[in-house]
C-alpha cells in the first residue's frame, strides 16, 4: 500500500491549503472583487472570460467548504427562506418561456449564492467587512482615475466602459460600474463599510478618513437621485440604531415598535408627497423612463401572473419577450429597474411572496442583532440591507452579482445568529427552555 501514500499526502496537502485562513482571506477578496467588477470584466474579456472566473471561484469555494466541513455546525447551516427562493428560481426552468436563457440565469444565480454562502461560513463579520472595504477602496479609486483620464486629460468618453467624460462638470460620473446609479450604490455601500471600519478601528485612522472622503465624493459626483434619496434613508436608519443601542434591554422592544410605527408613518407621508420628493431630488426624467418600463412589465405579468415567465436574472435583449422593452435612442434595459417587480415578472406571485418573506426575515434578524449585540460590527449587515432593499425600488442590483452576493452573506450571517432550527434543536436538550432567547421572530 506504500504506492498509495503519495496520493494521500497530496490530498492532505490540498485539504490543508484549502482550509488555510490565508487562502480563505484571498478567496474572499477575489470573490467580492469579481462580483463588484463583473460588469467591467464582461466589457474587457467578454462573458466567456467572466464565467470562467466565476466557475473557478465556485470550485475553489466548494473545496474550501469541504476542507472545513468538520469545523462547520451543520444544524441550521442555511436559511430555509433562501433555499426556497433559489429552489423556486431553479424549477422555474420547467415552465420558462426561454428555457436556455433560464438555465444560464439559474446557474449564474446559484454560482453567486455558493460564493456568498462560502464567504459567510468561512469568515467572521469583521473579516468580511475588511474584505469588502479593500475591494471598495480599489474600485472607487480606479473609477475616479478613469474619470480623470476621460473627463480631464483626454476629454473624450470611453464608450465601452460607459464613461461619459462628465468629471469636468462635476458629474454625473459612472466610473467602472457602467452607470451613475451603480457607481452611487457601490459608493454608498462603501461609505457604510468605511464608517464601520472607522468606528471599530479595524484600519488606521488615516486610511479610514481618506476612504470616507473617497466614498462621499463618489456618491456626490455620481449625482444619482436614487442614491441620494437612499442615503437619507440609510442615515436615518443609522441614527435609529445609534439610539436603540443606548436603550436599556428591558425597554428596547418598546423602542423597536416605536421605530417601526415611525417608519410606517414616514413611508405613508413620503408616498403622499412623492411628487415633491421626486422634484426635490431632480428625478423626474428617471421616473418617466421607469414608469414606461414598469407599464410594459405589468402587461407581461398579467399573462403569467401566478408562476411568472421563468428566471433569467439579467434580461436578454435577444430573447422574447425582452425586445419589446427596447426604446429608440436609449440603451436596452437589462432589468425591470425594480427588484420586486423583476421577481414578480420572472417568478410570478408565488415568487414575489417568497422573496418578500426572505427579505423580511433577513432584515428583521439583522436589525435585531444590530440593536442587541455590543459590537458595532453587527450594524454593518443591517445598514447594508437598508441600502440594498431601498435601492431595489429603483434598481434590480440585489438580484445579480455583487448585490445578490452581499445579500446572501448578510442572510446567512443573520440566520446563523438567530436560527429557529437550532433553537428548536436546543429546546430538546435537558434543562433548555422551550423557547430560547435567540428566537425573536
Amino acid at each position: 500500500m506504500s504506492f498509495l501514500r503519495p496520493h494521500f499526502d497530496a490530498l492532505s496537502a490540498l485539504r490543508n491549503f484549502l482550509a488555510d485562513p490565508r487562502f480563505a482571506s484571498a478567496l474572499t477578496v477575489t470573490a467580492v472583487g469579481t462580483a463588484v467588477c463583473a460588469q467591467l470584466l464582461q466589457n474587457l474579456i467578454g462573458w466567456a472570460g467572466l464565467i470562467a472566473i466565476v466557475v473557478t471561484l465556485v470550485a475553489l469555494s466548494s473545496g474550501a467548504l469541504l476542507a472545513r466541513q468538520a469545523e462547520l455546525e451543520w444544524q441550521g447551516l442555511l436559511p430555509v427562506s433562501l433555499m426556497v427562493f433559489v429552489g423556486l428560481a431553479a424549477i422555474s426552468v420547467l415552465w420558462s418561456e426561454y428555457q436556455w436563457a433560464s438555465l444560464g440565469g439559474i446557474a449564474y444565480l446559484v454560482a453567486f449564492t455558493i460564493l456568498g454562502v462560502s464567504i459567510a461560513l468561512t469568515r467572521d463579520t469583521i473579516q468580511i467587512v475588511r474584505a469588502f472595504g479593500d475591494v471598495f477602496r480599489v474600485v472607487l479609486a480606479v473609477s475616479i482615475g478613469v474619470e480623470i483620464l476621460s473627463g480631464l486629460l483626454i476629454d473624450t468618453p470611453i464608450e465601452f466602459l460607459g464613461v461619459e467624460a462628465n468629471l469636468g462638470q462635476l458629474g454625473p460620473i459612472q466610473g467602472i460600474m457602467g452607470s451613475r446609479n451603480q457607481l452611487g450604490l457601490v459608493a454608498l455601500l462603501a461609505l457604510i463599510t468605511f464608517g464601520t471600519e472607522f468606528a471599530t478601528k479595524s484600519v488606521s485612522r488615516r486610511i479610514a478618513i481618506s476612504s470616507l472622503v473617497l466614498a462621499s465624493g463618489s456618491v456626490l459626483l455620481s449625482r444619482s437621485p436614487v442614491i441620494l434619496a437612499v442615503l437619507v434613508v440609510v442615515a436615518s436608519a443609522a441614527g435609529a440604531l445609534a439610539i436603540l443601542r443606548q436603550v436599556k434591554p428591558e425597554r428596547r422592544r418598546i423602542w423597536q415598535l416605536g421605530i417601526l410605527a415611525a417608519t410606517i408613518v414616514v413611508a405613508i407621508v413620503s408616498w403622499l408627497a412623492r411628487s415633491r420628493i421626486i422634484s426635490l431630488f431632480s428625478a423626474n426624467s428617471d421616473l418617466s423612463y421607469r414608469l414606461n418600463l414598469w407599464r410594459g412589465v405589468f402587461d407581461l405579468i398579467a399573462r403569467n401572473p401566478l408562476e411568472g415567465w421563468g428566471w433569467v436574472g439579467y434580461w436578454r435583449p435577444d430573447v422574447q419577450p425582452f425586445p419589446v422593452f427596447a426604446i429608440a435612442g436609449q440603451r436596452e434595459p437589462t432589468s425591470a429597474l425594480n427588484a420586486y417587480l423583476d421577481v414578480w415578472f420572472q417568478l410570478g406571485l408565488i415568487g414575489i411572496l417568497v422573496f418578500i418573506g426572505l427579505v423580511i426575515l433577513t432584515f428583521t434578524r439583522s436589525w435585531l442583532l444590530a440593536g442587541q449585540k455590543r459590537s458595532l460590527m453587527f450594524a454593518w449587515p443591517a445598514l447594508v440591507l437598508v441600502a440594498l432593499l431601498v435601492t431595489s425600488l429603483a434598481e434590480s442590483s440585489i438580484l445579480v452579482e455583487y448585490g445578490w452576493l452581499t445579500f446572501v452573506v448578510c442572510c446567512v450571517k443573520a440566520a446563523r445568529e438567530l436560527s429557529w432550527r437550532r433553537a428548536f434543536a436546543n429546546s430538546d436538550e435537558p434543562g433548555e427552555p422551550l423557547t430560547p432567547p435567540a428566537v425573536r421572530l
